[in-house]
């Protein structure tokens, strides 16, 4: 019984150490892949289309990849203000913005700024589904952290425009242009690209044109931090 019972403890962990070694081969595969090509689809963007078909809704999913270099610089700079302000410092995880994000759920906070990264944004988006568990956030670190180290800056924030959901159905900044105000994203002025990142934190109940009161306001500050901040530079 003691030989048989050490025969299925190998087993299992011959198993645990195959899927583990297939899991972070397959990972850095895509890591590496998508440094190079667009990516096609994401895990969110299928979630969202099944909710559509076996939901009310109808089924919606817009997205067309173009290059950073296609997209108006006014819209990188007003998710960086908008999202991550310390995007072009931090390795893929800004500590003070977590610190202030725990100090402010141990006083009791009734609303709480969250401090995931663009880059964590991207990482989340490319590879994992949507959810808070801590299972999901802990492939969310690992991602992170691969795509810090194999892409650049340039490369993940444009990812993260090509590939992150802007409205229902809509992704990326291609798509968003054309949904809300019938133009490439190449033209997007200063004031439509602070309209979609006003939105990003809730696409889905946000509208980026026309506005509501909430994202009207929410431009309005991220057209001054832009003013502020002058230009974004990948260099």
């Amino acid at each position: 019984m003691k030989k048989k019972g050490n025969s299925i403890g190998k087993r299992i962990f011959r198993l645990i150490w195959k899927t583990a070694a297939w899991f972070v081969g397959l990972s850095l595969l895509f890591v590496v892949l998508f440094r190079f090509v667009p990516v096609p689809v994401t895990p969110l963007m299928l979630i969202r289309s099944v909710e559509q078909v076996f939901g009310d809704d109808e089924l919606r999913l817009k997205h067309d990849w173009v290059s950073i270099d296609e997209i108006s610089k006014n819209l990188p700079l007003a998710v960086v203000c908008s999202e991550d302000q310390n995007f072009m410092n931090h390795s893929g995880f800004d500590m003070k913005a977590i610190e202030r994000s725990l100090d402010a759920a141990k006083k009791g906070a009734k609303r709480v700024k969250g401090a995931s990264t663009i880059s964590q944004q991207t990482a989340k988006n490319v590879f994992l589904w949507p959810g808070r568990s801590w299972v999901r956030k802990g492939f969310e670190v690992y991602f992170t952290v691969l795509i810090e180290f194999f892409w650049s800056k340039e490369r993940i924030m444009e990812v993260y425009l090509n590939s992150i959901e802007m409205g229902n159905g809509i992704y990326g900044a291609e798509a968003a242009a054309n949904f809300y105000w019938k133009t490439s994203a190449q033209n997007l002025s200063r004031t439509q690209a602070a309209a979609i990142a006003a939105v990003l934190p809730n696409p889905r109940k946000y509208s980026a044109n026309p506005p509501g009161p909430y994202v009207q306001a929410r431009i309005g500050w991220i057209v001054g931090q832009m003013a502020q901040w002058g230009t974004l530079r990948f260099e």
